[in-house]
């Protein structure tokens, strides 16, 4: 009677305790790659959509820091361009944790929203796209391996321009740094010091050629493609319906959630793995 009720919870709680380490420990296989273990830089700009994707960018940015946060992750703002009216342009976030790039790189893409416009008098559905990047965030050692000559940057300095105190509207803190061989851009603004902006941005400029010679198996950064670094945000990764139903689905792994809102809140560890696990089975598959 009540003992075998008692068993039978504690062998459920055991199993339920066996399945989640097993998925960890799945989930740790799969990330092996060569920047896996290192935090991430995720980069997000706003696509078709006008006013609307300004405001979906946003939200996918929140998305990542409430991402962050739940995981107890430590992270920061490196950049953000505000949008005309709502929204941002683009946004730089910094997460530094162990593993955030192996989570997180399977999120470059394009994130595409379905949704009553809140910017439209007349109601209207709209669709709306943002794009996402994710590069490791390097450490010394790896962005010593990155050689990139000077030659090939186009390096200038503006005003950060939104809060931040005195210094920053008066003096020029900002940093662009455009790779010319690829069109690459990157600007950090969110340092104090001008030095320190640059500094970042180089880092992140590496981070992303990394990525890109990776994708295009270029043995050196010099070997790299230009014509083939795309400008738009590459295929579209995931679809987020709020009208006329509610749905979140991946295009690639085919997870699904009818709970866009807790997804929009940074419930997003479902969807992470189900990649992972998506893009192991294709490995494996192109092995055999």
């Amino acid at each position: 009677g009540e003992e075998d009720g008692e068993l039978l919870r504690e062998a459920k709680d055991m199993i339920q305790g066996m399945d989640r380490e097993l998925d960890e420990w799945e989930l740790q296989r799969m990330l092996s790659g060569k920047f896996d273990a290192m935090g991430c830089v995720v980069s997000i700009m706003s696509g078709a959509g006008g006013v609307d994707a300004m405001d979906w960018s946003a939200i996918i940015l929140r998305m990542y820091q409430r991402w962050a946060e739940r995981k107890g992750y430590p992270h920061r703002l490196l950049d953000s361009s505000e949008g005309d009216e709502a929204g941002i342009k683009s946004a730089t976030l910094e997460v530094n944790a162990p593993m955030a790039y192996g989570y997180l790189k399977g999120e470059k893409g394009a994130h595409r929203l379905v949704r009553i416009s809140p910017f439209n008098a007349l109601g209207k559905r709209q669709t709306s796209f943002a794009g996402v990047e994710v590069m490791p965030l390097l450490d010394e050692a790896s962005e010593g391996e990155v050689q990139v000559n000077d030659s090939d940057l186009d390096i200038t300095t503006m005003r950060a321009g939104g809060k931040g105190g005195q210094n920053v509207n008066k003096v020029e803190t900002a940093v662009r740094i455009v790779h010319k061989p690829t069109g690459i851009s990157v600007r950090c603004a969110e340092e104090r010091t001008q030095i320190n902006n640059k500094k970042r941005a180089m880092a992140i400029l590496k981070a992303k050629l990394l990525v890109i010679a990776e994708e295009q198996n270029a043995k050196m950064i010099s070997d790299i493609r230009g014509d083939q670094v795309s400008a738009d945000f590459g295929s579209q990764i995931r679809n987020y319906v709020m009208h006329p139903y509610k749905m979140v689905k991946d295009t690639r792994s085919a997870c699904e959630s009818t709970d866009v809102n807790a997804v929009l809140d940074g419930d997003l560890d479902v969807f992470l793995s189900s990649y992972l696990r998506h893009a192991s089975m294709e490995e494996e598959a192109d092995k055999a």
